[in-house]
């Protein structure tokens, strides 16, 4: 089976498998892990921050931020199929009381200056106030499109001349960086806050990164505890983290894949693809979605359903150039 359902199915590698066998621990919560310490500190230097947190996912990494950023009653401004919006469980509303205020950013979930004061809300007598920016980078909903350093400095600007912090769901910021020739921290240079996921296109088996300033990231810690997400002897997790750390380079692969995936795919009748910026290859389908993945799976080939007919398939680094061109023929086949 080619599995293309998503970047977070990938099986930690020989050398992961190593370093969390022989790695340092101690007590997280007291901060006596040294692999998590080491871990913290990479991550934050690989995306220009003071200070990073190491949590157990993405998502809570993202609600950590939210609440750490945000007074409860507050409004967040977000994309309106943001992963912080659309795919957590409606954890702002139940972890800190925020109140989503959405945005429509187009065909590229970006969220513009003019979008951001339109969308501003002054705290008075009667209203909550804005209390943060949410920005996606990149856009997971939107087909993986990696937003310019650019527009993530232009959104970053408008907010902080309404002062209001801004967080990156970074979960594949270095795919954005990796698709605009960049270091992930020039991405997220005038941001507050950044969360991103080990567990993905850097093939860690669990965990993320949540990056910000000392002060943000030592009220983060509490909040992190709040949750459930103060670990122990964590370091044998992290390991593998410290090894991930390593794979930024190889996105770039995940990316070409990608494109031979989409121009394969888009060659086959019933079946249109657009370009892919980064790993993930949106399909639209002539039958449904769920029809289609029933089809490609007796073949061999595994996707998400995405929409009603939309597929999402996502290359990795446990698929190479032979798997995506042999998926292209098997679902030729599916689909003939």
């Amino acid at each position: 089976m080619i599995d293309l359902r998503s970047d977070t199915v990938t099986h930690p590698s020989d050398e992961m498998r190593v370093a969390a066998s022989e790695a340092d621990v101690g007590d997280d919560v007291y901060r006596e892990d040294p692999t998590v310490n080491e871990l913290e500190a990479e991550a934050a230097a690989a995306v220009g921050m003071e200070a990073a947190l190491y949590v157990p996912t993405g998502t809570m990494g993202n609600q950590v931020a939210a609440r750490t950023h945000t007074d409860r009653g507050e409004e967040l401004l977000c994309e309106r199929e943001s992963h912080v919006y659309k795919w957590e469980v409606g954890g702002l509303a139940q972890l800190s009381g925020l109140q989503p205020r959405t945005v429509d950013g187009g065909s590229r979930g970006t969220i513009t200056p003019s979008d951001i004061h339109e969308g501003y809300v002054e705290e008075d007598t009667h209203r909550p106030g804005t209390g943060l920016l949410c920005l996606e980078n990149t856009h997971n909903s939107k087909g993986g499109v990696a937003i310019a350093p650019e527009e993530i400095d232009a959104a970053a600007d408008a907010a902080h001349e309404l002062d209001i912090p801004v967080h990156v769901d970074g979960a594949r910021v270095f795919n954005a960086a990796v698709a605009h020739d960049v270091d992930a921290s020039r991405v997220v240079r005038e941001v507050d806050s950044v969360m991103f996921c080990l567990s993905k296109g850097l093939g860690a088996p669990v965990g993320s990164m949540l990056a910000g300033s000392e002060a943000f990231i030592e009220r983060a810690r509490r909040h992190r505890k709040l949750f459930g997400g103060g670990m122990r002897q964590a370091g044998i997790i992290a390991a593998p983290g410290l090894e991930a750390l390593s794979n930024v380079d190889r996105l770039a692969e995940d990316h070409e894949n990608a494109a031979v995936l989409a121009e394969g795919l888009d060659d086959i009748d019933g079946l249109a693809v657009q370009s892919p910026e980064t790993n993930i290859v949106l399909v639209e389908t002539e039958p449904t979605a769920e029809a289609f993945l029933e089809r490609v799976a007796d073949e061999g080939v595994q996707g998400t359903a995405f929409g009603e007919h939309v597929v999402r398939f996502c290359t990795h680094l446990d698929i190479d150039r032979s798997d995506v061109e042999r998926a292209v023929e098997d679902v030729r086949r599916a689909m003939a």
